[in-house]
């Protein structure tokens, strides 16, 4: 009687398959719908929470953070009161930065680029910037490479009931799925772009602007880097720091973003933010894992059973006459380590007949 069979290496398959699930973060939920309740801000202050349902709710899914921070050489540096979470707002980028961006060779923290060369001081460099880190429950193993879009209200005036809407660009990393850079210690990141949208405003002064670079997304981390320019004017044309033909008022009491960064604190700043985003989605990307073990039952293995139910005064209890064959009934398959530990166990819906005359093989998964 066969108890155990070794499986060979002929009998183990692995895979991989990347499952996606659409992720949108519509504007109804930033903006507060829940008269803001599903906003959280810190003591610290160094950045805001949003939920989809009112944060002290048993139900409530945390969905990502909003912050902001500039780098030292920064003239926003300069310009900040130390009232206002000056060191906080370059402590953020700077912990933002070594996380993504890491160390060059001389020990110093990389700064944010826009094209992402790291090369000496090549490239426009994000020196303010807007943070995004997506919660795990969303991004799940990673953001899928080429689904990253936002959609940004751009008119000049502020405003809490959608008007800023009249006016949008669109942040998306186009090309990424096959454009992406890897030189980053957290894994993989794609460029974003920014293009006009919708109504008659003028990226960078021009009305048929696209594709202009504006942050970065890291898909294995999950954050989105924006460049604070983004929201800046830029009325001097192609050569102006701001992306708009007209600085956005940021909130009710700041005329810009660039005076909210050095005269308010980052939860005010967020609650600008918010009410500017209309829309974000992705999609996420789940890695499963898989092997496959095929268990070959041969036609003169497994026809008897170990069950000791099985006999019944020395007889088979299967059996009618002395001259049938013998059968089995399959129940269940078990994998067990070299060492006969039992690891894994499949069930059958239903007995499985075994007899001298069949031969059947059954696919064991196993998902990770």
């Amino acid at each position: 009687m066969t108890t155990f069979k070794e499986l060979s290496s002929d009998d183990k398959v692995s895979t991989k398959t990347l499952l996606h699930e659409a992720i949108p973060i519509t504007g109804t939920i930033l903006s507060g719908t829940y008269d803001d309740n599903n906003i959280q801000d810190f003591a610290h202050g160094m950045f805001q929470s949003v939920y989809d349902y009112p944060y002290l709710s048993s139900s409530a899914n945390h969905i990502f953070d909003i912050s902001f921070g500039f780098h030292g050489n920064s003239g926003l540096y300069a310009a900040t009161t130390t009232d206002y979470q000056k060191e906080k707002k370059k402590n953020i980028y700077n912990q933002m930065a070594q996380v993504l961006m890491g160390y060059n060779k001389d020990g110093n923290i990389q700064r944010f680029d826009e094209d992402g060369n790291l090369a000496g001081d090549g490239g426009t460099k994000i020196t303010e910037a807007v943070f995004l880190p997506f919660s795990r429950l969303l991004v799940k193993d990673e953001i899928k490479k080429g689904s990253f879009q936002m959609t940004i209200g751009a008119t000049e005036t502020y405003a809490e009931d959608g008007s800023v809407f009249t006016e949008t660009m669109t942040v998306k990393d186009y090309g990424a799925a096959t454009a992406y850079k890897v030189n980053s210690p957290a894994g993989e990141y794609g460029i974003l772009y920014a293009s006009n949208s919708a109504g008659s405003y003028q990226l960078k002064g021009d009305p048929g602007a696209t594709d202009l670079p504006c942050g970065l997304v890291y898909y294995q981390a999950g954050v989105a880097v924006l460049t604070a320019s983004l929201f800046m004017s830029g009325a001097g044309g192609q050569g102006s720091s701001g992306y708009l033909s007209a600085s956005c008022e940021w909130d009710s009491a700041r005329n810009s973003l660039t005076g909210s960064l050095t005269g308010s604190m980052i939860s005010s700043s967020a609650n600008g933010l918010r009410t500017r985003v209309q829309n974000i989605q992705f999609n996420n990307t789940i890695e499963l894992n898989s092997t496959v073990y095929f268990c070959r039952v041969k036609h003169n293995e497994f026809n008897y059973s170990s069950n000791p139910t099985y006999l019944s005064g020395s007889q088979i209890r299967v059996k009618n006459e002395t001259t049938d064959i013998p059968i089995s009934y399959i129940t269940s398959i078990g994998l067990y380590s070299a060492d006969n530990e039992l690891l894994a166990v499949g069930k059958f819906s239903e007995p499985i007949r075994k007899d001298s005359n069949i031969e059947m093989t059954f696919r064991a998964r196993l998902d990770y």
